[in-house]
């Protein structure tokens, strides 16, 4: 700036300035909410909202069962533990919305888009989820997912992941589905007889695991072959007294036990 400039002219420039800058951060940090709380009001007492905005909406707990919305927009919506039994959710956005632990029992939600949704220990027995991609979907806990709702890869990995923190019997679940469509998949009766093994049932452990040797010998799977005779040898080594368990490395059977999660994962590489 010349330094001949007059100092009036000086403050006006600044006031510009100041004035700009407060309109550009205005714009950039204000938003605009794109929930319409009129129609928010109307789902809650009519349960009648199809294509409605609902982005951002928080109903969670909410009594909507048998709602209609369809091809509503429920993007980032919290819908945790809400009851939507029956509810028509045809063709919604639920990209990022949360479902967790809400009640989907007969829900249909044929071509809604789930991407990125939470539907941790959501119920979704006799759920319609025809056209529904579930590949970014959380699903760990959810119950009665359909078997046609994802390929026998996705049913064995959220079967490792309800294994991982400790549900044996959704895991089981999971495996049971996985077999159900590709009864030669190896890593699931590897995997379900960990499961059932951790579960207390040693004879339904050994006849899976067995089932599992024999198909990579098949299949000419040289490593997982080795863990599953691994798996037999060390649920034999744990039935010796302890002293002769702990001579023969039954600790190494502990720790196989531990680390098996990440080792059924790699099996799918």
């Amino acid at each position: 700036m010349p330094a001949d400039t007059p100092f009036g002219e000086v403050k006006s420039m600044q006031r510009r300035i100041i004035a700009t800058v407060i309109l550009l951060t205005t714009n950039i940090t204000a938003p605009a909410l794109a929930e319409n709380p009129a129609q928010t009001m109307q789902l809650l007492s009519k349960k009648q909202c199809p294509q409605c905005e609902l982005s951002g909406a928080g109903l969670t707990m909410a009594e909507l069962s048998g709602a209609n919305l369809n091809s509503a927009d429920l993007q980032r919506a919290n819908l945790s533990r809400t009851n939507l039994s029956g509810a028509d959710l045809r063709n919604a956005n639920l990209r990022g919305a949360s479902l967790y632990g809400a009640n989907l029992m007969g829900a249909d939600l044929t071509g809604a888009d789930l991407t990125g949704a939470d539907l941790r220990d959501a119920y979704l027995v006799n759920a319609n989820l025809v056209g529904v991609d579930l590949k970014t979907v959380y699903l760990q806990g959810a119950i009665g997912v359909p078997s046609y709702a994802g390929t026998p890869e996705d049913f064995y990995r959220w079967a490792v992941a309800e294994s991982q923190k400790g549900n044996e019997l959704g895991a089981i679940e999971h495996y049971d589905r996985v077999i159900a469509v590709k009864a030669d998949f190896a890593p699931a009766y590897l995997g379900r007889g960990v499961s059932r093994y951790r579960l207390g049932d040693e004879a339904g452990a050994i006849q899976d695991v067995k089932t599992a040797s024999k198909l990579f010998s098949t299949q000419g799977n040289t490593q997982g072959y080795q863990a599953a005779e691994n798996f037999i040898k060390g649920v034999e080594l744990a039935r010796q007294p302890p002293k002769k368990e702990r001579e023969g490395g039954g600790g190494g059977f502990l720790n196989f036990l531990g680390g098996i999660g990440s080792f059924l994962l790699q099996l799918l590489l």
